[in-house]
């Protein structure tokens, strides 16, 4: 083992684990033969690790948490104390499955305390989960999820300006998410009521192809979560409001739609998702072609690789 490992005189690693340089195990932890534990990780007081268990580099491990067979953690997680794993989806006592259910927690993510995580699924890359929560499905990249079940409550951002809606009549705000911008729709109003319309070349910067409708969406659920490699769309909420993620893999923003003049025109190749919708929420969806499954890129890590090889 390297001499730069620190393990406590009351910890017990047995022989077969494999430890990271530099990593430091604390009084109390107990690490079973089979464990892989990264570089420069802490591993705190009464930790427990079975042997099918992977935890990369760089990665702390709070007092009070077990990693059963089945858990990988990648690179740079956070995992508070009491945070809890399962690996098992019906459990009964010396009744063992054929294989354990694998859970996988992508780089960068962070588990809050007393954080409770059903068998089989993933945390994003960089999703933060609440104090507390109870995660019975999988969450997606950049995602803040609380309560009991967990909800999504927000995204984690790296822009300074999030949920900023566009006041009526005022000219919009600048984007910083890869050419996405909004537009100001033309507004007609009179004893009559209100209409809006756009118009190729001067106000919509395509002609469509195809356009559909979403809503009766519940406020807790999220769409969209993809991006497009050639297909370009404008997002109009006609009625209600939803709030719309932005990332070109560098950038990230949320938006407010809330007003039928007011358009989000998202260019290729930028991350988008929608969520927040109020319960009378009609989200009108302009495209620039019909649709092609092939156009869809649904992995936020596939988007990442292909945005760093384009070099955008």
């Amino acid at each position: 083992m390297d001499e730069s490992v620190f393990i406590h005189k009351n910890a017990i690693v047995e022989e077969g684990a494999r430890i990271g340089a530099r990593t430091r195990v604390w009084a109390f932890a107990h690490i079973l033969p089979g464990a892989v534990i990264g570089e420069d990780c802490n591993i705190c007081d009464h930790v427990f690790i079975e042997n099918d268990v992977t935890v990369g580099n760089r990665v702390t491990i709070k007092s009070g948490v077990q990693l059963w067979d089945g858990v990988t953690i990648e690179d740079d997680v956070f995992i508070g104390p009491n945070a809890t794993f399962t690996n098992d989806p019906f459990p009964r006592s010396k009744q063992y499955p054929e294989a354990f259910s694998r859970t996988l927690v992508r780089k960068g993510a962070s588990i809050g305390a007393n954080a409770t995580l059903l068998p089989g699924i993933v945390i994003g890359a960089n999703a933060m989960i609440g104090a507390g929560a109870v995660v019975t499905k999988d969450v997606s990249p950049n995602m803040i999820v609380v309560g009991n079940p967990a909800r999504v409550k927000g995204y984690v951002s790296s822009a300074a300006r999030q949920g900023v809606k566009t006041s009526a009549g005022a000219a919009p705000r600048p984007l910083e998410v890869g050419g996405a911008r909004l537009l100001r729709l033309p507004s007609v109003v009179d004893l009559r009521g209100r209409l809006t319309f756009g118009e190729y070349d001067q106000h919509l910067p395509f002609v469509p192809k195809r356009y559909f409708v979403i809503y009766d969406v519940p406020s807790r659920e999220v769409r969209g979560e993809h991006a497009h490699r050639a297909q370009h769309q404008v997002l109009i909420c006609l009625k209600g409001s939803c709030a719309v993620i932005l990332d070109d893999g560098r950038n990230r923003e949320e938006v407010v739609l809330d007003q039928p003049e007011v358009g989000l025109y998202i260019p290729p190749m930028v991350w988008a998702l929608q969520y927040k919708y109020t319960p009378d929420a009609i989200l009108l969806v302009l495209a620039s072609d019909v649709y092609s499954a092939e156009d869809y890129i649904r992995d936020y890590e596939e988007f990442i690789e292909l945005v760093n090889k384009d070099g955008r």
